[in-house]
């Protein structure tokens, strides 16, 4: 929405919470919503094709090897990733682990249950409240897929806690919970050659990158590999 002018209208705050880890704040912006962490924009509504494009290219690189795979989606967001697994009837179950509890609230009974309502109704799915990093140390489930986007990427981080996730620590993390021949897909605001080393260093095979075009120029990409059997 503009003003008169056409001039932008400055953002609606919905909600402002101190959570664990910060401050969150849920705003609209004309027809966007806005998650925005300790003043540093995460993301919106305007888009949503490389969060689908992360759980796409997780299933593909399955190649019908699980029936019914276990896919853990790391970041909850504004939902695009959840609500996509979810219309996607080849996923046997679906997990979230998202740290913000407010950002859980929002999507239950708030602004964003208008993306994600019908697939938290979905039975598959299940929405644990933790650390996604620590969660991936100390759980004792097993996945066929990790479709995970907590952060900007291996090379800007929001937060000094995310960047456990990229370092080889947080890369065996994600290969213990791997069920063999399992997927680790990675969203990321901009390609990163050199994560591709450290995935590789890590144990994973099957290494690439895939970019999707996105209106700001430089690509959202997704950072793939494979547990070997």
């Amino acid at each position: 929405m503009s003003t008169p002018y056409g001039i932008p209208e400055a953002p609606e705050v919905l909600d402002r919470r101190e959570g664990p880890y910060g401050e969150v704040v849920l705003r609209r912006h004309g027809g966007l919503l806005q998650i925005i962490a300790n003043g540093c924009f995460l993301m919106d509504t305007s888009d949503g094709r490389s969060e689908r494009r992360l759980v796409d290219a997780a299933l593909a690189a399955l190649e019908e090897r699980a029936a019914g795979p276990h896919v853990l989606i790391g970041g909850l967001g504004v939902g695009f990733s959840l609500a996509h697994a979810a219309g996607q009837s080849r996923w046997g179950r679906i997990t979230v682990v998202e740290r913000e509890p407010a950002v859980v609230e929002w999507h239950r009974a708030g602004p964003l249950s208008a993306l994600s309502g019908r697939a938290l109704a979905d039975p598959r799915v299940r929405i644990v409240e933790a650390d996604l990093v620590r969660h991936l140390h100390e759980t004792s489930d097993t996945f066929d897929a990790l479709c995970l986007d907590i952060d900007n990427g291996p090379d800007w981080t929001v937060t000094e806690d995310n960047e456990g996730l990229y370092s080889p620590a947080g890369l065996s993390a994600c290969a213990r919970v791997l069920s063999p021949g399992g997927v680790l897909a990675l969203w990321s605001a901009k390609p990163s050659p050199e994560f591709e080393g450290t995935l590789r260093n890590a144990g994973f095979r099957q290494v690439r990158t895939e970019e999707i075009p996105v209106a700001r120029g430089v690509p959202d990409v997704v950072h793939i590999g494979v547990r070997p059997e």
